[in-house]
């Protein structure tokens, strides 16, 4: 099998030849100004971090992007779905407002921001895959609509899949609000009643009002109406609401989803493995990396990009004083060393099963 090119760069720089600069060059080795872009709309998904969370990526690097697909006659937009659980990007107004505070603006990026799935979520597209989990995606609107999809990464870890990548971004972060649903929907939260303090943080938090403090004021899940969304975990302070999910299904689901969304389009994929935090993007919060900064990295192939960056991470030295100092087994997995129930590679062995790329590559570095 033909190995898929991916193009790395690092983070030095030398005068008169910044980080923007190295970006610029890196896009054009890669081949992203071989496509068509003229007059088509362009989409380039990211992801605007949640407030309170500044791990996500610098909206400079995102206006180097724009610039280079309006100088070959590109239309482009930046873009994502609401969020399923309760916070400031599960509406189109919070969520605009969030991406314009943390950076992504007309002025700092020379370019608008559309929310891919509307006001509430509910502006998508059935895009038909008949996979084995999923007969149709529901895809936001915008999303669905553009020529052409550009993904901005930020790679870092992610309890449901491991790490979040290209692959990621563009199936969990492409879905509307009721294809996220469908994604999440094997993976409900339980309640470790003897680490419940009866906070009712929980409970102010859930979107769904699916959750209660019982007459011994410890938190009770009404599974008629919780839709999974991982909430109530992410603002639970003492590890009472804990995950317990099918992670094969929530993985497989996503890479359905990102077989819809690339779907007869063209796409290019950059990773930007820096920052890399434990948590996702989605949370208030971000912990230190757990490895230094490795670079940015390019290719045509989500899957390639995705295996390539998993395994530069593994290689890399931990970060003293981070989340998996003195706790990592030798030899043992970095992101399966934080996510001990999730294993990443069954996401990416799907996504190469279901065509969405291979996962050998051949890491090509610049200077």
């Amino acid at each position: 099998m033909e190995k898929s090119k991916v193009y790395m760069m690092d983070l030095h720089a030398t005068p008169g030849h910044n980080l923007l600069q190295k970006l610029e060059k890196l896009l054009k080795t890669a081949g992203f100004e071989t496509i068509d872009y003229s007059k088509k709309m362009v989409a380039v998904k990211l992801h605007f971090g949640e407030p309170g969370n500044l791990s996500y990526i610098r909206p400079n690097y995102i206006a180097v992007i724009v610039r280079m697909i309006k100088e070959l006659s590109g239309l482009p937009f930046l873009t994502d779905a609401n969020t399923l659980y309760k916070g400031k990007r599960s509406d189109a107004i919070n969520h605009l407002q969030t991406a314009m505070k943390n950076g992504f603006n007309p002025m700092a990026v020379d370019c608008n921001v559309i929310i891919a799935d509307g006001l509430k979520g509910t502006e998508y597209r059935k895009i038909e895959i008949n996979q084995k989990h999923c007969k149709t995606a529901k895809i936001g609107s915008a999303i669905a609509d553009a020529d052409i999809i550009i993904s901005a990464n930020h790679f870092k870890g992610h309890e449901m899949s491991g790490f979040g990548g290209a692959l990621k971004n563009i199936g969990m972060g492409c879905g509307s609000i009721a294809g996220k649903l469908v994604m999440h929907s094997d993976s409900n939260p339980a309640v470790n009643r003897d680490n419940c303090t009866g906070c009712n943080m929980c409970v102010q938090n859930c979107n769904y009002d699916a959750i209660a403090l019982d007459e011994h004021q410890i938190a009770v899940i009404d599974y008629s109406k919780c839709t999974g969304c991982g909430q109530c975990i992410a603002v639970c302070q003492y590890d009472a609401s804990q995950a317990q999910f099918n992670s094969q299904s929530v993985q497989e689901k996503m890479m359905e989803y990102a077989l819809a969304v690339l779907k007869d389009k063209i796409s290019f994929h950059i990773n930007f493995i820096m920052d890399v935090s434990p948590l996702c993007d989605c949370w208030g919060y971000n912990d230190i990396p757990f490895v230094p900064n490795v670079g940015i990295l390019a290719s045509f192939n989500p899957v390639a990009i995705d295996k390539a960056s998993a395994d530069l991470v593994n290689q890399m030295p931990i970060v003293k004083g981070s989340c998996i100092d003195h706790s990592i087994k030798e030899g043992e997995d970095k992101f399966t060393s934080i996510f001990h129930n999730t294993d990443w590679r069954l996401g990416i062995d799907y996504a190469e099963k279901i065509g969405l790329g291979t996962q050998q590559y051949e890491l090509i570095k610049i200077d």
